[in-house]
């Protein structure tokens, strides 16, 4: 790996615009206005991409809970080795702020914890309340310890009734959304199945994670309201195990589990269609390891997006909807490199050339030669 406050010259094919490109980047990590004398050639000719976001990620979150900040290092180096770049975490147990100083890992926009109630999400994950009025105040708080957004749980078992259920009301809804829009956050929600999707997108919410029960209705409404879709398809494609361990217990939850993964892809390519605005996530934490972004990006595209689409979804796209640039001059040097073009075979993001973080060679195998 090359290391130090050199300059750094890439020259190839920008995407999405196709315009051939001679980057410079500056000691400070920046893409310079003007060329750089005596700056080091790290690529002559490849497929230049803005730095991949992971845009439904967990880090600080393992299989068996809370992992430690060492192991939280481990999950973002692994993202960042597979050229995500930005990740918006989607609610961690794990206070990952001190990561967000390491020049060496991704850009984390954190949306603190988890909020949901008790008994209603996996344990030790959220902020459980015991009175949903208290909603819109813990929203503000969890506005407060993240970076403008907040994460609610929309549905969980409920044990009561077999299945997926609502967890939070209307009217208490509205109040929590007001809340956070009032800090300056956005909201975005974890949701399978279709029962708590109506009082979710009328209260204003900005985004849905997962949306498995979206029906024509709701989905024609998200795009009217500029709602965004983060599917997480490679996380549903979960949900048959998930349905086989709940069966002998919860036959109703684990039949209406199978169902939804078996529409999910068909709910991202009328969304799409519609002109919801759809993003890549992995939901990497838990039972899904990091470093996956190249899969959930042909997951997109298998769902029925164009490879430009799938691809801007967790590249240029993504980075406009989270308010971080491209590479423009005096943008941070985010960019990851391909020998061949991603748009005529998604398997190339699989295997980076180059992977630039703040203008420095963090991986790839130009870096490595480097």
């Amino acid at each position: 790996m090359t290391e130090g406050n050199a300059a750094y010259r890439i020259r190839g094919v920008l995407l999405p615009d196709e315009s051939p490109a001679e980057l410079w980047i500056d000691t400070d990590g920046r893409i310079s206005a003007e060329p750089i004398p005596g700056a080091t050639t790290l690529v002559e000719g490849g497929w230049i991409v803005p730095g991949l976001v992971d845009a439904h990620c967990h880090v600080g979150l393992g299989p068996a809970g809370r992992v430690e900040l060492p192991e939280a290092v481990t999950q973002a180096e692994a993202d960042r080795d597979a050229g995500t770049l930005l990740i918006r975490d989607c609610g961690s147990p794990l206070d990952t702020s001190p990561l967000q100083s390491r020049e060496d890992l991704p850009v984390i926009i954190r949306a603190a914890r988890h909020l949901a109630r008790p008994k209603r999400y996996i344990p030790g994950l959220a902020v459980e309340l015991d009175d949903p009025a208290l909603l819109p105040d813990e929203v503000a708080r969890q506005a407060a310890a993240g970076d403008g957004w907040v994460k609610l749980v929309g549905d969980w078992i409920d044990r009561g009734v077999g299945d997926l259920a609502p967890i939070w009301s209307d009217d208490v809804l509205v109040a929590a959304i007001e809340a956070a829009h009032a800090a300056g956050a956005r909201v975005t929600a974890h949701v399978f199945g279709t029962d708590a999707l109506p009082g979710l997108i009328a209260a204003g919410i900005d985004c849905i994670e997962h949306g498995t029960g979206l029906t024509d209705e709701l989905i024609a409404e998200m795009a009217h309201r500029g709602t965004a879709l983060v599917p997480t398809l490679i996380n549903v494609d979960t949900f048959p195990g998930i349905a086989d361990s709940a069966a002998g217990k919860y036959p109703v939850y684990a039949g209406h589990m199978r169902e939804l993964h078996v529409g999910a892809r068909d709910v991202v390519r009328r969304a799409a269609e519609a002109g919801v605005a759809v993003y890549a996530g992995t939901d990497a934490g838990g039972g899904i390891a990091h470093g996956r972004i190249a899969e959930e990006v042909a997951a997109l595209h298998a769902a029925g997006m164009s490879r430009v689409e799938a691809l801007g979804a967790a590249s240029w796209a993504a980075r406009a909807w989270l308010g971080r640039p491209g590479p423009t001059p005096g943008a941070p040097a985010d960019l990851v490199v391909y020998a061949d073009d991603p748009r005529a075979d998604l398997g190339v993001l699989a295997v980076p050339e180059l992977v630039v973080l703040r203008g420095r060679p963090v991986a790839g195998r130009a870096a490595r030669a480097g």
